[in-house]
């Protein structure tokens, strides 16, 4: 008798979770994003990506984007995006995020707003100071935005650069997640300080389209290519203006 051949992706309890961890992390990355990409890009069965996505699903932590925006058409019946949900990103999130946003509260309750302007800045700066290093000698333009997008990924943010319509002239820079969305969400000041160190970074003035704590299904950030650079002075204090 001829032994059957073993499936193509075999799985046990913990492999299995795994897995389903593996096609949530890529659906907050690169959402909003079909199964048969998810399939593609983990090297999965069309059967297994699904299966895994209905547990997603079902557990509220991905749903149908209803707008994928300039996602390419398939031909026949048009696929289902999805994107990480609220409680899909919560999976991700530091479970210290409780605890800063009550320091924060108190710190604006003692002080003022402006202790918060601060602590954006300093938190941002020193975020700024260590990307700077990691930017240096990187051509301004999108290798530099990509190079950018490999620190925040490494920092946790689930960053992509994604092309904006056929001419090369501006990128999105994409975080699919935000370790301290929830403090971002009661204090602003982080995301614009965020915004203000990518410019610098980058040399150009950049656009915040959208954002996590916002309600956004992700951080979008325009960055054009097209205009000329100027030269990105690095951060050399701690309270240089800077994050979420």
């Amino acid at each position: 008798m001829t032994q059957a051949s073993p499936p193509l992706h075999p799985t046990t309890g913990n492999e299995d979770t795994s897995t389903r961890d593996r096609v949530l992390g890529l659906v907050l990355e690169q959402g909003p994003v079909c199964a048969a990409d998810v399939a593609e890009e983990l090297e999965l069965t069309s059967a297994a990506v699904r299966r895994h996505i209905g547990a997603l699903e079902a557990q509220g932590l991905i749903a149908v984007q209803r707008n994928p925006g300039t996602t390419t058409p398939r031909r026949g019946r048009p696929a289902r995006h999805y994107v990480a949900t609220d409680a899909g990103r919560a999976e991700f999130t530091d479970a210290y995020s409780d605890l800063a946003g009550q320091v924060l509260d108190f710190l604006v309750e003692k002080v003022g707003t402006e202790a918060a302007d601060e602590f954006a800045d300093r938190r941002v700066g020193e975020l700024e100071r260590r990307y700077a290093a990691q930017l240096e000698g990187t051509a301004p333009g999108q290798e530099r935005v990509q190079a950018l997008a490999e620190a925040l990924t490494a920092d946790g943010y689930a960053a992509t650069v994604r092309k904006v319509g056929d001419k090369e002239i501006a990128v999105q820079l994409c975080q699919g997640h935000c370790p301290v969305q929830d403090v971002a969400e009661a204090f602003p000041q982080l995301c614009e300080a965020e915004t203000r160190a990518f410019s610098r970074l980058l040399g150009v003035h950049v656009q915040r389209l959208a954002t996590l704590a916002s309600g956004g299904y992700m951080c979008t950030t325009h960055v054009p290519l097209a205009l000329p650079t100027r030269q990105t002075p690095h951060p050399t204090s701690v309270g240089t203006e800077g994050h979420r």
